[in-house]
């Protein structure tokens, strides 16, 4: 995008491909080749030009996209929150939604399921269900002794399953996200 010189569309003028190749500072026949996938086109390229047709309000912005991610491998991720009725959860879930449909380097569809409790009454169904449906799982729970045979089997079967805010299944689960409760405790008994 030409910072120095922004371009300037008159109101009511509809964003011509001209135009948002001025703006991604390349030629036509570049932008034509992005929205018609003609040709191999650099992805550094491509991405400046979704950019910049986002920035401008060009008509086929949501197109060029898509296009982008046409050849990216398609992921089904399964989320487990808990307290569906809390706003943290349902926050938490927006924000996973968006982080999904923002990621450049696959296109992912995240199916998310509240838990009623902690208990793996409830959690176990859960996690047999997104696994028999997605690639990849993230939950939140308690560590248990059932909840890690879980853990084992999608493991088994290839489905990496990662802990959110709360550790479980250490040495099974493919990784956690959340905080290092042992530095967090260090810095509570310090302060």
């Amino acid at each position: 995008m030409t910072e120095d010189r922004p371009i300037r569309i008159a109101r009511g003028k509809r964003v011509t491909i001209a135009d948002l190749a001025r703006e991604a500072g390349v030629s036509v026949a570049t932008v034509d080749r992005v929205l018609n996938v003609r040709l191999p086109v650099r992805e550094e390229t491509a991405q400046r030009v979704h950019a910049a047709a986002h920035a401008i309000g060009y008509h086929a912005a949501g197109l060029i996209k898509q296009r982008l991610q046409q050849h990216l491998p398609h992921y089904k991720l399964g989320f487990i929150l808990r307290k569906p009725a809390h706003d943290f959860y349902q926050d938490f879930a927006r924000n996973i939604e968006e982080s999904v449909s923002m990621a450049k380097s696959f296109h992912g569809l995240p199916i998310i399921e509240f838990a009623q409790s902690h208990l793996p009454r409830d959690l176990l169904p859960l996690l047999k269900d997104l696994g028999s449906r997605c690639q990849a799982i993230a939950m939140v729970a308690a560590d248990h002794p059932k909840i890690t045979a879980s853990v084992e089997e999608l493991k088994a079967k290839g489905i990496p399953v990662f802990s959110l805010l709360s550790d479980f299944a250490d040495g099974v689960r493919e990784g956690y996200i959340g905080l290092n409760n042992s530095k967090v405790g260090r810095t509570a008994a310090w302060v």
